[in-house]
């Protein structure tokens, strides 16, 4: 609509001064004076002005509104994320407080501390979208709906309306003009042609006051629209400065808490197991091959093997394998059980 008002400004314009070409070619030809042909310098100027705080405080408005709907589109966002955040500080702190670790409470206590301060996160979250929507959405929805933007608007329509009717005015004497110039002896004519002469000036009278009002009440709008405006943006940023800041405190103090608790437990020596089940046979050991071992006290080492001594293998201080004789003391004497003996004992 604006760009439909705007193309049919500048068209009667082009008209306008076609047509006063037109007369003023008619005039130096001595049919018709121009003096009432409506291309005041000063009438000009202030209808470009106009114009261009027309332009001005539009853009400012659709930038208001794109500012509000921003904004709550943020608030609409944040709400739900203080909603998922709230529900999970619950869950920390309900698992923290049932502590069913049956060995340290490291992690529970990790989770009443993070609970804990998610909560308080999701306050100040909430905080600062309440902020936004009194600081900064409501201010500027007000300033757009507002009757003082409306008001200067409307002084400007009627202005342009005027400046229709006065241009067609001047067309109308202009065109008496030459028709009193053909009949200078009629006396309709002449009484018609001062009665459109007096119209058109009071058509310009009235057009050049209520220009000058609507050029105030707009220039006013435009400075309010550029001071609140940026008044708002400030807020907003100050805002949201503030609210992280007191988030990155609150996640400082958190990790503290929560490293320390654990360098805590890492430092507490783990607790010794009695009767531990002894290790594996080692690759050595399963083989038949042991480690050194101290004979009667002295450090030679001697080695050990793995044999089977047959039945009658057992004698006095010594026994006789596979391998060949060996030394009683060197051998340890292993029966073989029978399966239904084990079975017994199990």
């Amino acid at each position: 609509m604006d760009a439909i008002r705007k193309q049919a400004t500048k068209l009667r314009e082009q008209v306008a001064k076609q047509q006063q070409a037109v007369l003023k070619q008619f005039g130096n030809g001595g049919y018709a004076s121009f003096d009432y042909v409506f291309s005041d310098e000063a009438e000009l100027q202030q209808h470009q002005k106009l114009e261009k705080l027309y332009i001005s405080t539009r853009s400012g408005k659709h930038f208001q509104r794109d500012i509000v709907r921003g904004v709550e589109g943020f608030i609409v966002t944040g709400s739900k994320q203080v909603e998922l955040g709230t529900k999970l500080s619950e869950d920390s702190k309900k698992y923290g407080a049932e502590d069913s670790c049956t060995n340290v409470s490291t992690l529970s206590k990790a989770a009443l501390t993070f609970g804990r301060a998610r909560a308080q996160m999701e306050k100040e979250r909430g905080d600062l979208l309440k902020a936004l929507s009194t600081q900064v959405a409501e201010p500027l929805r007000a300033m757009v709906v507002g009757t003082p933007l409306e008001d200067a608007r409307h002084l400007a329509q009627r202005y342009d309306k005027m400046r229709q009717e006065a241009e067609a005015q001047a067309i109308e004497v202009s065109k008496r003009q030459i028709k009193g110039r053909e009949d200078a002896g009629n006396i309709d004519n002449n009484l018609k042609l001062e009665a459109a002469e007096s119209k058109l000036q009071d058509l310009k009278s009235n057009m050049t006051v209520l220009g000058k009002e609507a050029i105030v009440a707009m220039t006013a709008v435009e400075a309010q629209q550029q001071r609140l405006t940026l008044q708002r943006l400030i807020a907003m940023v100050e805002l949201e400065r503030t609210y992280h800041q007191k988030i990155l405190e609150m996640l400082d103090q958190l990790e503290e808490e929560m490293v320390s608790e654990r360098q805590r437990i890492e430092a507490t020596p783990s607790p010794v197991i009695e009767d531990p089940v002894p290790p594996p046979p080692s690759y050595e050991d399963a083989n038949g091959i042991y480690s050194s071992q101290t004979v009667n006290g002295s450090g030679d080492s001697v080695g050990y093997f793995l044999a089977e001594v047959a039945n009658n293998g057992w004698a006095e201080g010594e026994c006789k394998g596979k391998a060949g004789w060996f030394p009683y003391g060197y051998v340890e004497r292993r029966d073989r059980v029978p399966a239904t003996k084990i079975a017994e004992v199990f």
